[in-house]
């Protein structure tokens, strides 16, 4: 009888190393281009689809989870991958092999290494692009077949499409997840309920509360000690950047603004010349820090600059999530709360679609030869399984042979 009202979900393989989790997301790291919703495609292709790290539905859950928090919500979902994986070593692990190369990329390119420049350059940006429009589009016909299989679901995560088609506010991004839950909880009761192994993150209560006691007493602190120091105000600067941005990526952009080139420590043109090249690398937008600490005017600058960026920045999203995830784990257990995740997931769904059009496809396709690629690049990942890597390359090539076709 049980077996008639419970779908179990398989269990994912064993735990790993630290190594192992430093490899895998190392190979993403120089991969993931597209921002955290090209990313959250990427981490599912390669740790649920093909590794099976992670059950679908707790890896869902999780992404809803970030998507609530401050801070940068693809590198929380990979360190919470790396966190399940092989424990506190394997969440550095996974944040160092994820970040490293955009960091890397972008502090030589604040010691005036060139970025791609031309017509070749430019195509390959632009082929880059395409490849995260493909990336996107299979997370999304993924996830809509196992998060959205009935009329009910279905129909949350339209919802959800079409009010973050008119709006693409962070209002109005968290009202459609609230919105998701809501009717989650009345409309989804109904189906069976899913028995999904712990997330197994090792986070105590006590550690979490230890986490979100850190976040807050930093988040007090750092602006009465910046007076004392540079590289406090330094580090001050990122951390309340990091932890007062909610929707991540490109959200996180006028909090740094006003906090270097209002005060001058970094003028205009080299932020926005910083800005640019962040967009031409893999790895998470907020990898930004490391060329802005390498030029800021306080000391210290260049490689020392650059990991004060990287740590002020990415620590207090961090600290919330260690906080949370203990609590979220028991939370998403309960029937009504899976009722809830439900339509969360569904509507999580949604705004992957609606981003999958704008900005994804709006900034991406602009000619029928971009849609081609494009479409080329969703059959090989969908049909053929290629490996992301290869798809990244061909992309890249591709892009650069529209762009010789065009000029």
């Amino acid at each position: 009888m049980a077996a008639a009202t419970e779908r179990r979900i398989a269990t994912p393989t064993p735990a790993g190393s630290p190594g192992e989790v430093l490899r895998v997301f190392l190979k993403l790291g120089l991969t993931s281009f597209g921002g955290p919703i090209a990313h959250i495609g990427y981490f599912r292709e390669e740790l649920v689809v093909r590794r099976r790290w992670i059950e679908e539905a707790a890896y869902s859950d999780l992404v809803a989870l970030c998507q609530f928090l401050p801070g940068p919500a693809s590198s929380q979902v990979g360190f919470s991958l790396g966190l399940i994986r092989a424990g506190y070593w394997g969440g550095l692990a996974a944040w160092t092999g994820f970040t490293l190369p955009s960091a890397i990329l972008l502090l030589a390119f604040a010691y005036g290494a060139g970025m791609l420049v031309g017509p070749l350059g430019s195509g390959m940006i632009h082929g880059l692009k395409l490849v995260a429009v493909a990336i996107v589009a299979q997370a999304v016909w993924g996830m809509a077949r196992t998060l959205c299989p009935d009329r009910q679901r279905a129909s949350i995560g339209c919802a959800a499409a079409v009010i973050m088609l008119f709006s693409t506010s962070f209002a109005a991004q968290i009202g459609t997840i609230g919105m998701g839950g809501v009717a989650g909880f009345f409309l989804c009761r109904g189906s069976a309920p899913v028995i999904t192994a712990p997330l197994g993150t090792s986070v105590s209560r006590r550690a979490g509360m230890i986490c979100l006691s850190i976040f807050f007493l930093l988040l007090a602190l750092l602006p009465l000690l910046a007076r004392s120091s540079p590289g406090v105000a330094l580090f001050d600067a990122f951390y309340r950047s990091g932890a007062l941005v909610f929707g991540g990526g490109h959200v996180v952009l006028p909090l740094l603004a006003r906090a270097f080139v209002v005060p001058g420590w970094v003028n205009q043109d080299a932020f926005l010349a910083g800005y640019g090249a962040a967009q031409a690398v893999p790895g998470p937008l907020f990898t930004f820090a490391a060329f802005l600490g390498a030029v800021a005017g306080p000391s210290p600058r260049g490689i020392a600059g650059a990991v004060v960026g990287l740590a002020g920045i990415f620590l207090p999203g961090f600290l919330v999530l260690l906080g949370t995830l203990p609590f979220w784990d028991a939370f998403r257990r309960r029937i009504g709360a899976q009722a809830v995740m439900r339509g969360v997931n569904a509507a999580v769904v949604g705004l992957l679609g609606a981003a999958l059009y704008n900005p994804l496809w709006t900034n991406a396709i602009h000619l029928p030869a971009d849609l081609a690629l494009a479409l080329v690049g969703f059959v090989l990942l969908t049909a053929w399984r290629v490996p992301p890597i290869v798809v990244v390359v061909l992309g890249a090539l591709g892009g650069a042979a529209l762009s010789s076709l065009q000029n």
